[in-house]
């Protein structure tokens, strides 16, 4: 949740932050205080548990692996980040000469503390221009918290092996009230490669589409694109984006959005827009590609106690969305400038985008041709919502929407003429129950789709040619019950919410047309939670939650991992992992 004095809390203040929606707004002063006591014939919620202060944040994610081979841990970044919004730390890193490379793996470790009180905030890496790292921070108690943040960054090398800008922004405000700073540390660990562990194939350029301001993202506006001119490689080969997404304000839990017009009824309690977001890119204006953004919450989102101490899912370390854009080589080889544009589509307040791009080329030929033969993308989702009234005027929202469609083209190289066709297709359904004015709201959205990349290689002068395909699959519910009892103002609430979401990724590969899906990367990471939050004339008089996770999945060796964590009063009470 964002405070009023950024951009992205002046854009909630406007709808409904007044009250509590995202209730960070209101939820990050969770110690006890005095103020005015409630306005007569205001009922207080009863006394109940009030945690002291919860343990350091935990995940039940795999650890990033590291080679067991000569490595030098590089510490680039020690920084406080107090009044820091428009002050992002600036420096250099450079690789270490003890470890020039090759490298078997790059590893980010992104560590803080913070004490005190704080909302939620984002933050993000930039090396070389290319947003290397998207995180936001968990809320603090008044004993402090230490946390991490790891990430394998191999694939950056190309910008890795020379001296490169670093920024690192975290926007943050202390004052009287909000007094909690940011201690930050970034340490990069380069691990040699050996015989045993040797470097991995990256791409031969990385080109940031990040914007010329530091920090590199871009802040968009409902309706606003990121747009970015580039030049490529005259004998470019294949073309992927990473791109990272996030909504802002009423857009942070845009998955519990309702139509404006309803929202504009109970403004206190219920964001506008619907719920159904896209991340669109296009080259040159043309719709290219497209992913489904996560259901991420922020640490301060819905009730803060759901969080403490385990996070939800991808509130720390923020996936990127690959977007292959190869079917479109063909038509970026010809030396001329050409336009890529990000779009958070159905946006209803601000969102922060970036992206990066990784090319590769061919190392035997100066250039390259080509064409794109299909595109079915079209810029506009089907997107339909009825609603149906219930019993003590409560409203049933139901929004659907579909997508079936797909890219190709080929390029010829001096291997033989390559052909990449990407079909994607999803399914989208959100649910939405609506009551008491906004203050009773039960949301299951279910979003999942497949995409399928099929490059097949056709030597010159042979007939016939070699077909590989890799698909990727993708899975995001998450139900959401939020109860707003009673609320008066911020020192006399009483909220109470529980939320269950998932994030289930395979990826499989096949050789040729028709054989067998051989997996070889899964990922199901599932947390549910309850929490309580209220105060009676700004003391709090309850503060509690439970929550689990439980990831079952490949790490990034493809070895199974398979690790539950359940949690209550803010402490952890179980860790166990299987074979």
């Amino acid at each position: 949740m964002r405070d009023q004095t950024s951009p992205r809390g002046r854009a909630l203040a406007r709808s409904l932050l007044a009250a509590a929606v995202s209730v960070g707004a209101i939820l990050a002063l969770t110690t006890a205080g005095t103020a005015a006591a409630a306005p007569a014939g205001s009922p207080a919620p009863a006394p109940s548990y009030v945690e002291d202060g919860y343990q350091d944040p935990v995940t039940a994610l795999p650890p990033v692996s590291r080679p067991d081979t000569r490595h030098c841990a590089v510490t680039v970044m020690r920084h406080d980040f107090a009044n820091s919004y428009g002050q992002p730390f600036t420096g250099t890193v450079t690789p270490p000469k003890d470890c020039p490379g090759p490298w078997s793996k790059v590893v980010l470790d992104w560590s803080g503390s913070v004490a005190g009180r704080q909302y939620d905030r984002l933050a993000g890496v930039w090396i070389g221009g290319a947003e290397v790292l998207r995180t936001s921070t968990p809320e603090p108690d008044d004993d402090g918290i230490t946390w991490n943040v790891e990430k394998d960054i191999t694939s950056f090398t190309p910008l890795l092996r020379d001296p490169q800008p670093l920024v690192a922004d975290l926007g943050n405000i202390v004052n009287s009230t909000y007094t909690g700073t940011y201690h930050m540390t970034l340490t990069l660990t380069y691990y040699a490669a050996d015989r045993r562990h040797p470097a991995p194939a990256v791409a031969d350029r990385v080109l940031p589409l990040s914007g010329d301001a530091s920090p590199g993202w871009y802040e968009l506006a409902p309706g606003a694109s990121a747009s970015k001119s580039v030049v490529l490689p005259r004998n470019l080969t294949t073309a992927r984006l990473e791109a990272y997404a996030r909504g802002g304000g009423c857009d942070e839990q845009w998955f519990d959005a309702v139509p404006s017009d309803l929202a504009a009824q109970d403004p206190d309690y219920l964001c506008g827009g619907g719920p159904y977001r896209e991340v669109q890119v296009a080259v040159d204006g043309r719709p290219a590609g497209l992913a489904q953004p996560y259901p991420v919450v922020y640490s301060g989102g819905l009730v803060p106690t759901l969080w403490r101490p385990i996070p939800a899912v991808d509130q720390f370390l923020t996936l990127p969305y690959d977007i292959d854009l190869t079917p479109f080589v063909g038509e970026l080889v010809d030396g001329r400038p050409h336009t890529v544009t990000i779009t958070p589509y159905g946006a209803a307040d601000t969102w922060t985008v970036d992206g990066t791009l990784f090319l590769t080329t061919d190392h035997h030929r100066a250039r390259t041709s080509g064409a794109l033969t299909a595109d079915t993308l079209s810029a506009d989702p089907r997107v339909t919502s009825t609603r149906t009234p219930g019993a003590d005027g409560a409203t049933a929202i139901r929004t659907t929407a579909g997508r079936d469609w797909s890219t190709e083209g080929y390029v010829d190289t001096s291997a033989g003429r390559i052909t990449t066709r990407v079909s994607q297709n999803t399914a989208y359904t959100n649910d939405d129950t609506v009551a008491d004015g906004g203050r009773h709201q039960v949301v299951a959205q279910r979003d999942a789709g497949t995409t399928v990349v099929t490059t097949t290689v056709r030597p010159r002068g042979h007939g016939g040619g070699r077909t590989h395909a890799v698909r990727h699959t993708w899975s995001y519910p998450i139900d959401v019950t939020m109860d707003i009892p009673r609320y008066v103002d911020g020192d006399n609430y009483d909220l109470r919410g529980s939320v269950r979401q998932q994030r289930v990724l395979t990826d499989s590969a096949r050789a040729g047309s028709t054989g067998p899906w051989r997996p070889f990367a899964a990922t199901d990471d599932t947390v549910t939670a309850t929490g309580v939050l209220a105060r009676d004339g700004g003391t709090v008089v309850s503060a509690d939650g439970t929550g689990a996770e439980h990831y079952r999945g490949t790490t990034d060796t493809g070895r199974r991992y398979d690790r539950t964590l359940t949690a209550e009063h803010g402490r952890l009470t179980s860790d166990v992992r299987r074979p």
